[in-house]
């Protein structure tokens, strides 16, 4: 499996001919194409440089709701630092992204604590 600390050093893991690593560059191409079909049709990615799929752009493009019109650009690093927002500095139960978590949480919270380790358990390991 090709990972990414390998892919920023050069080697693609790969002990065989060319014809192996050219096997793996067509992988890692067909994971990219799968990655732009399953996108919602309001978000596109682009790698500047195919050879540094650790550098790309997203661009969302709201074709709804306030931010409609608008098209916003992210690098690599700004959606990293936005997903672990997310879950760190943006949770904020008087100003809350998610209303009815909110009022789970100001109504129970040991029972909210419960719901959200679950969650985890499920789906986030």
């Amino acid at each position: 499996m090709l990972m990414l600390a390998s892919k920023l050093k050069g080697d693609d893991g790969l002990k065989g001919s060319r014809t192996a690593a050219t096997a793996s560059d067509t992988t890692r191409r067909v994971s990219i194409a799968e990655l732009e079909a399953n996108l919602p049709c309001t978000c596109k990615v682009h790698f500047p440089d195919p050879n540094k799929l650790h550098c790309f752009q997203l661009t969302v493009t709201p074709d709804e709701g306030y931010y409609m019109g608008g098209k916003f650009q992210f690098e690599t690093e700004d959606v990293i630092w936005g997903l672990n927002s997310l879950f760190t500095d943006l949770l904020n139960f008087d100003d809350p992204l998610n209303i009815e978590a909110a009022e789970h949480h100001l109504r129970d919270k040991e029972d909210f604590r419960n719901k959200v380790d679950d969650y985890i358990q499920r789906y986030a390991r």
